[in-house]
């Protein structure tokens, strides 16, 4: 019903038929796709609500995710949070281990495999050291790039059959440091990315008479699908080629050290899709392994570096963010190749290596956060245009509304846009009211509601987009540039979905904004390329949980400080049974004075700054005393406070 002066438009009329009664947590499960990504470590149960999965003394439990953030909120950890799951971590270490060591087995491979952990895929402590702990039965090493990552790795539990990777440039100190751990009797390989660094290693090792473990990064021609072809290829911005190659082994034949060139080392790209690029990549790989030990060179240890991919869309296809290959296919090929390219050269078997870091964490951690508020574009059911006439656009678009449907559509849609925009310029011009504009407004989101409830399949292309267009905003407590960068930096996908209420149906399309009033703060980059994620409405009074997986790597040491949003609360949990768990390692978030000291401001200073200007109010008979005691209290709470909101109601 449309009234000139009263206007009434009925949300259901919008709103599909289908009630909560029709929907339960399967289909929720198809919608967001859970149990494609989750590799059986994520799930819905009955009541609505995600679990995390594990298997204990051969059972398989499970574990309220809402439950485990009862326990956080209980224990004075508010949204949002990074959740650790060491059983995922545990188990992504174990799996990777066992699956080489199972295809070894089966092809006879004739020796066997050692993986290390980059430091620099995740390199908060807790999780270092549980790789470190948990990885010792497996002597699973840590791969270095950086002074502070050696000697991260060099305080770690020591473990002589573990092996330490040395990547990136290298100066005199960081060498020494990797000559001593030499002299402790580890096994540290030193990665040389370009010729310079040699000299630098060899001098070292002269002053110290320590003699070096080397190893070469080798630039292959193959190149890889997705995101990272550009670490592959001639391009690619580290490693020697072919001519640098035989510079190195000349340069160690003159110094007759060529029986430290142990291992041949190439890196291909983060995330690699695509099993046969793989494939092709060790096969160059070995062609230089053979001609590196036809020229004298020991070897022994070929390093595959990373690219291990982690399917974030559960398509299992060859797409940037999916890989069409599974773990065992992985370790069965990378052997295949190695024993095809090296059995005809009759070429021992070399130690396999690889450096599988995002493969290793990016299950194992969850970011939590609660949605504050919604903003949507719904025509309102009351809006009084008043006494004035009816400006022609105005009945224009009346005219619309009566008469849009399948048949007219895109005519429809059309007009809609062209009568609204008169409005406005009209507005812009003086000739209207805000009055007048803003019924125009409503009436024009009333035909964009009725179009969308005709069927995507009867729609023109142009008007699929409409969703998109008419989506709702959910707003975030999170920042996007300090728990998921790389959903900005170069539109990583992460599977992204509610916590609880699963078995309702979600009836919204959102996007996701997040607090930092920034355009690119947002999470509109969602599986399968969609731009919305289905989501429910909210219920007042009660808070609504989103939950973005897979977020193990990468994403807590690219953290950037966009306005001062810092370090999120951090919590770890071993699950011991089902719907048990313990919290294991708690750590707050960054307040809001920690923040202030890293861009060098001292909060002490600010503080006293503040007191003098409050004084100054005191004086000025502008506030009491009794008002200066309570400012200044704000003001040092504040600055323990969280940098993210908080309800304190």
């Amino acid at each position: 019903m449309i009234n000139l002066g009263y206007f009434i438009f009925t949300k259901s009329e919008y709103m599909t038929t289908i009630k909560n009664r029709d929907w339960n947590a399967t289909r929720s499960a198809e919608v967001y796709g859970i149990n494609r990504w989750g590799a059986e470590y994520f799930g819905i149960c009955d009541d609505g609500n995600v679990v995390i999965n594990t298997i204990i003394d051969g059972k398989k439990v499970s574990v309220s995710v809402p439950e485990i953030v009862e326990g956080m909120k209980a224990r004075g950890f508010e949204m949002p949070v990074l959740l650790r799951i060491e059983n995922i971590l545990d188990h992504r270490l174990r799996l990777i281990n066992e699956s080489f060591r199972n295809a070894i087995d089966q092809l006879n491979y004739q020796n066997i495999y050692r993986g290390v952990f980059p430091i620099k895929v995740n390199q908060q402590r807790h999780v270092v050291e549980e790789i470190v702990n948990f990885g010792r039965q497996y002597h699973h090493g840590l791969e270095a790039g950086s002074k502070a990552e050696l000697m991260v790795a060099l305080a770690s539990s020591p473990d002589n059959e573990r092996y330490i990777v040395c990547n990136g440039y290298k100066d005199d100190e960081f060498v020494e440091l990797g000559l001593r751990a030499i002299q402790l009797g580890w096994r540290c390989f030193f990665v040389l990315e370009t010729l310079s660094e040699l000299d630098v290693i060899l001098r070292c090792s002269e002053r110290l008479g320590v003699l070096p473990i080397l190893g070469v990064r080798v630039k292959l021609s193959t190149t890889v699908d997705g995101h990272w072809q550009a670490d592959s290829g001639d391009r690619s911005i580290f490693g020697l080629n072919s001519i640098q190659l035989v510079g190195v082994i000349e340069r160690l034949k003159l110094t007759n050290q060529l029986d430290c060139l142990q291992m041949l080392h190439f890196h291909l790209g983060s995330q690699i899709p695509n099993i046969q690029n793989i494939r092709q990549g060790v096969q160059e790989a070995c062609r230089y392994y053979i001609s590196l030990k036809n020229e004298g060179a020991k070897m022994g240890h070929l390093d595959l570096g990373g690219g291990l991919a982690v399917d974030y869309e559960g398509t299992a296809k060859c797409d940037t963010y999916s890989k069409n290959y599974s773990l065992d296919e992985y370790c069965v090929d990378i052997i295949e190749a190695v024993m095809e390219t090296l059995d005809p050269q009759c070429i021992e078997h070399p130690v396999l290596m690889t450096e599988s870091g995002r493969f290793t964490v990016a299950h194992a951690s969850l970011f939590l956060f609660d949605i504050l508020e919604v903003s949507n574009f719904e025509p309102v059911n009351n809006l009084m245009l008043g006494d004035k006439a009816c400006d022609t656009k105005l009945k224009n678009l009346i005219d619309v509304l009566e008469i849009v449907g399948i048949e007219n559509v895109q005519e429809c849609y059309n007009d809609a846009i062209f009568y609204r925009d008169e409005i406005r310029r009209k507005f812009n011009l003086g000739q209207i009211d805000l009055r007048e504009r803003a019924v125009a407004e409503n009436l024009f989101l009333s035909i964009m509601k009725k179009i969308q409830l005709i069927d995507k399949q009867e729609l023109p292309e142009e008007l699929n987009r409409l969703n998109e267009e008419m989506a709702d905003i959910y707003y975030g407590n999170f920042s996007v540039f300090q728990s998921l960068p790389d959903t900005w930096a170069i539109g990583q996908v992460f599977p992204v979905m509610p916590i609880h209420r699963l078995n309702e149906k979600p009836e919204r399309e959102a996007m996701i904004a997040d607090l930092t009033c920034d355009c690119d703060g947002k999470l509109d980059n969602f599986i399968g390329g969609l731009k919305t994620i289905p989501l429910h409405e909210l219920n007042d009074g009660e808070d609504y949980h989103l939950c973005a997986f897979l977020v193990g790597a990468y994403q807590e040491t690219l953290s950037d400080l966009h306005n001062l949003f810092g370090d999120s609360n951090v919590v770890s949990i071993r699950i011991t049974g089902e719907d048990e768990f313990s919290f294991v390692r708690e750590i707050h978030g960054d307040s809001i004075s920690d923040v202030l000291s890293f861009v060098e401001y001292d909060p002490r200073i600010l503080q006293e700054k503040f007191r003098d200007t409050v004084e100054c109010a005191v004086r000025d008979g502008k506030i009491t005393v009794a008002n200066r005691r309570e400012i200044l209290k704000t003001f040092e709470e504040g600055m323990r406070g969280y940098t993210y909101y908080e309800n304190l109601s």
